[in-house]
């Protein structure tokens, strides 16, 4: 059996062996050499999906948590704007960024292991590219907490309470050390196709923010959370820590064929798109939070708190593109670019009805869900009424928003440097920003989040429209014709919902009855219309009738 080894090149960029055209041998002890069963994509994505919606979960407890001690005021306003530091720790060091740049590089260790490389590679990567980082990160906390005064002043410049923004964000400046050890954990673990940890890290990040709350806040108020964001990051770093290093000392003994040919380069070119791609797409609360601050005190909670909701069916709908990334990069590497078209076509399809069925409860029920989740304590009937409105307005923007995640995942699967995904972000965020301008004084925090709405659609169908010559080649028009059937179908759906929803006084009975319409009437109209992305609907419901009649 005769293996290539990787080449490395003058740049230093990292050369990998070409990917057979066959199927990989038996997999052991987890490595992703050969093509996944259908049973472990579910059973990863179900171990995902639980762990998050428990995360999720947690989130809304930590945001209640937030408004019942502290209401939706100035206080809360200057937290959330040292909230931004976390917001974009998770999206640059645990989510997209670090993960496109790691993930290859473990894998690629894996496989020199495998094939019984000198030593152990994966240990070397790690004592190569772990110090490294962490002094990196030490740098990025120690600029964080120095420049904390400059940092609120650009991103809140009307805020009233510059002072406590400035102590929360020092605070929460800790995270950007313990986030980027978190990622740096989650990336390996993933490439070992060991899932559980990683998905279980916002869980007791949320953890220890709410622990924290309750227990500071009497004494050190809203600078609790902050504290509480400290506490949460090293806890993901700590529940991670053990199965890295039993990785770490675990062997395994397989073998690969490599084929002819040339190599795909992993260079800093990639990680630089990925990254600045991340960072234009997270910029988006940059000015959602700038535009908010000109206006009276609380509209950046209510932004926040609507966001958080409303963001929960987009989280949901991108648990299946998530596992399903490595299945789509595995079969480009293989050049079988129509499996790839199909998945991609298969994950869009599921993920718009996911998200859609999600926005269109949200949108007919906001008033009710506001009202259980948040109207309590300092939180007034006020406060629900501004923040459902907003959240309305927002949830408008989740189709485009979780097709952006699916997509981008098809641009990055095949290894190579793009910068396509960037410029159209761009042309996204230029136009929020300059909808958001035009509209922040007319309709306050409703045009803010219809302009991020606005951006965010944008950029997804221009994404959409360069898929065929740039990444993975779906069918555009056919893509958007099967989008068009849960479209249809949520309009519908949401019309229905939130009628229901208003005939009853009272939250708990009006959400319940609103999310069941919403959810009969989209399934049945979804049918109807042959929706692909309700084909595990039918394929369940087929089971049951055939089990029934057994």
């Amino acid at each position: 059996m005769t293996v290539t080894p990787p080449r490395t090149g003058a740049d230093g960029s990292v050369t990998l062996p070409p990917a057979r055209s066959g199927d990989a041998g038996p997999v052991q002890d987890g490595i992703g050499l050969a093509p996944v069963s259908r049973k472990f994509l579910a059973r990863a994505t179900l171990i995902t999906a639980v762990l998050s919606i428990a995360g999720a979960l947690l989130g809304l407890a930590r945001d209640q948590a937030l408004a019942r001690l502290f209401g939706a005021g100035s206080e809360t306003d200057a937290f959330l704007v040292a909230w931004t530091v976390p917001e974009f720790a998770s999206t640059l060091l645990i989510e997209d960024g670090l993960a496109f740049a790691l993930v290859p590089a473990f894998s690629l260790a894996l496989a020199r292991r495998a094939r019984g490389a000198p030593g152990d590679p994966v240990r070397a990567l790690v004592a190569t590219t772990l110090p490294k980082l962490t002094l990196t990160l030490v740098g990025a906390a120690a600029l964080v907490v120095a420049t904390a005064p400059y940092l609120v002043e650009a991103l809140a410049p009307g805020l009233p309470d510059r002072s406590l923004a400035v102590d929360c964000t020092r605070l929460t400046a800790t995270c950007v050390l313990s986030f980027g050890l978190a990622g740096y954990c989650s990336a390996a673990l993933r490439a070992h196709r060991r899932f559980l940890a990683p998905a279980a890290i916002y869980v007791a990040y949320n953890t220890g923010i709410i622990t924290a709350m309750f227990v500071l806040g009497g004494r050190w108020g809203v600078r609790s959370a902050a504290v509480g964001v400290a506490v949460g990051g090293a806890l993901m770093v700590v529940l991670q820590l053990p199965f890295v290093l039993r990785q770490l000392w675990r062997k395994a003994a397989v073998t690969e064929e490599a084929g002819p040919g040339g190599g795909q380069a992993v260079s800093l070119a990639l990680v630089a798109s990925v990254l600045l791609f991340a960072l234009c797409r997270q910029s988006q609360v940059l000015i959602e939070r700038f535009l908010a601050s000109t206006l009276p005190a609380g509209s950046i909670s209510h932004l926040n708190y609507a966001q958080k909701v409303a963001q929960i069916p987009m989280t949901l709908s991108l648990m299946l593109c998530t596992v399903t990334f490595p299945v789509v990069a595995r079969a480009v590497a293989e050049g079988d670019m129509e499996r790839a078209r199909s998945r991609v076509e298969r994950d869009l399809a599921l993920a718009a009805c996911v998200v859609l069925l999600g926005a269109s409860t949200v949108i007919a029920c906001a008033p009710q869900i506001i009202e259980l989740l948040f109207q309590r304590g300092a939180f007034t009937a006020k406060d629900t009424a501004a923040t459902a409105g907003v959240m309305r307005v927002y949830a408008l923007g989740l189709l485009g928003q979780t097709l952006v995640g699916a997509l981008i995942r098809s641009y990055f699967s095949a290894g190579r440097p793009t910068w396509y995904p960037l410029a159209m972000m761009a042309v996204g965020i230029v136009v929020t920003s300059w909808l958001g301008a035009l509209t922040v004084r007319p309709w306050g925090v409703a045009g803010i989040a219809a302009a991020n709405a606005a951006g965010i659609t944008v950029t997804a169908l221009l994404l959409l429209a360069g898929m065929r010559g740039r990444a993975v080649p779906v069918g555009t028009r056919r893509v958007l014709h099967e989008l068009s059937k849960p479209v249809r179908a949520a309009v519908l759906a949401t019309v229905a919902g939130a009628l229901v929803a208003s005939r009853f006084t009272t939250a708990l009975p009006g959400l319940t009855a609103g999310a069941a319409t919403v959810t009969v009437v989209f399934l049945l109209l979804g049918r109807f219309l042959d929706a692909e992305g309700l084909t595990p609907v039918r394929t369940v419901t087929r089971r049951l009738k055939d089990v029934r009649f057994r």
